[in-house]
């Protein structure tokens, strides 16, 4: 497996961004995430977006992370925010996923953030137990869907 860093607005990303937003609408039926993004919000030092690439070249996973410090949607100073951690159907249950977590923890750390934390739901129980099993705790909710039922928050010191 091939991990490396690439824009957000690469096509790759496009695709596999298309497609866990349709998964998330399967799941709760809201038409996917509305968090805002940018893909200056990926771009070293501040964040950055990874894809693993089979050995046909094909994208078969993506998780990237990005800077969030104090502000009025519940981050702290010296956040990362971990985003669209994603693996296709077909390649699930390999390791893809805890590869790229472990991956986007080091960057983060390396960019001399302390913290990572990421926004889950209800309704993403394999989510939920990576993130669990890689050692991230509840915390206080934060972001976009910080009012919203569905919506769990966990954090890990980096």
């Amino acid at each position: 497996m091939d991990i490396r860093p690439v824009p957000y607005d690469h096509p790759d990303a496009v695709k596999l961004d298309s497609e866990v937003q349709a998964e998330y609408h399967v799941r709760y039926g809201d038409g996917g995430d509305a968090t805002p993004m940018d893909p200056a919000d990926f771009r070293p030092p501040n964040g950055v977006y990874l894809i693993a690439y089979d050995e046909s070249g094909v994208p078969v996973a993506s998780g990237g992370w990005r800077v969030q410090d104090a502000n009025g949607e519940g981050n702290r100073d010296g956040d990362a925010e971990l985003k669209r951690m994603y693996v296709i159907e077909q390649m699930r249950g390999r390791g893809l996923a805890r590869r790229i977590l472990a991956a986007l923890e080091d960057d983060a750390r390396a960019a001399g953030r302390v913290r990572m934390v990421l926004e889950t739901g209800t309704k993403q129980p394999e989510a939920v137990a990576l993130y669990a099993s890689s050692g991230y705790e509840p915390c206080e909710k934060f972001g976009y869907y910080r009012f919203h039922a569905d919506s769990l928050c966990y954090a890990k010191p980096l």
